[in-house]
């Protein structure tokens, strides 16, 4: 295997609106397609269809959407490692998607669902040249960051929201990439700059970094800061976006390229995967993402770190 990830999937409704309702109020919505979505399992999608060899370690229930996930897997080549609690539901997404591509969740998972360490496989993990983890188990995700870090492959997370256990995980992570919030939370400072300086030193990353929607990404490799802005395209869906990111992030790594080549793929995945609908519809051929990053536009970054001179930032920082 090149990349095996643990970690969340979901089966996900679309539900387009025209506008977020409003408290009370009654909205008609066009459609309601399932989608497979989840944040582990749409990178690793990502990764074998750019070609790089993916397998996918979670847990489903025992019922239809199950297979769902099991046919998608199947159709992308992904070497799938399914383990099932039987008698629940697999996790499931409502995702209302305004006319605008940002889009609310509301989501339920059932406790039966967690990944639990004794059901892991120490050779999952270690015939890989790269982990990728969103942490949401804590437990199993610490045991398979440890096998990882014990065979000497990268470990790559996803952070979206701070999970129980959390710290005791980042420990055994060498790429963090996590959500805007993430970082002020983690490091209990509200500038991003000092707050990803902050966490790679109490955590020793080699690399820490936020993803930013339209903003961009920065990343902090220790020595430089790395900042690389947003691709604009037609957005239709933004679901799913962050899931791509990562993945275009590890197919980079393991590219062996230098930061930013990797954070500027990593940027046109992601923004590419806006232009459809759910979680993978826009995953685009490596072809059609490096033709983005040819010549495609950027959006104009109106954080505040940047300013009228960017301090300490470099846009040809190199990987540690």
């Amino acid at each position: 295997m090149d990349i095996v990830g643990v970690g969340l999937n979901a089966t996900d409704t679309l539900i387009p609106l025209s506008r977020f309702p409003d408290s009370g109020s009654k909205v008609e919505f066009r459609s309601a397609t399932v989608l497979p979505g989840g944040q582990v399992a749409s990178a690793m999608v990502a990764c074998q269809l750019w070609g790089l060899r993916a397998r996918y370690v979670g847990k489903l229930g025992d019922d239809r959407a199950a297979e769902l996930h099991r046919a998608e897997f199947s159709r992308a080549g992904v070497e799938a490692r399914l383990l099932t609690a039987p008698g629940c539901a697999s996790q499931q997404a409502f995702i209302l998607v305004e006319d605008s591509g940002e889009r609310t969740v509301l989501w339920k998972r059932d406790e039966r669902l967690s990944l639990r360490p004794e059901e892991l496989r120490r050779e999952w993990i270690t015939d890989a040249r790269a982990l990728h983890l969103d942490g949401h188990d804590a437990e199993a995700a610490i045991v398979a960051a440890g096998w990882a870090r014990d065979a000497r492959i990268p470990v790559i997370a996803d952070l979206d929201e701070l999970y129980p256990g959390v710290e005791r995980f980042i420990e055994r992570v060498d790429y963090l990439i996590v959500s805007r919030d993430i970082p002020g939370r983690l490091a209990g400072c509200s500038d991003l700059k000092e707050s990803l300086m902050k966490i790679r030193e109490k955590f020793r990353c080699r690399l820490t970094a936020a993803t930013l929607g339209r903003d961009g990404v920065l990343a902090w490799d220790g020595q430089e800061f790395c900042y690389r802005p947003a691709y604009r395209v037609n957005t239709v869906d933004t679901t799913g976006a962050g899931d791509i990111f990562h993945a275009g992030f590890i197919y980079g790594l393991l590219q062996g390229w230098a930061l930013q080549q990797i954070l500027d793929f990593a940027c046109a995945a992601a923004a590419l995967n806006c232009t459809g609908t759910g979680a993978r519809g826009g995953i685009q051929t490596r072809d059609r993402i490096e033709d983005l990053m040819n010549t495609g536009s950027r959006y104009a970054s109106e954080v505040d770190f940047l300013g009228p001179d960017p301090n300490g930032l470099s846009a040809a920082c190199a990987l540690p």
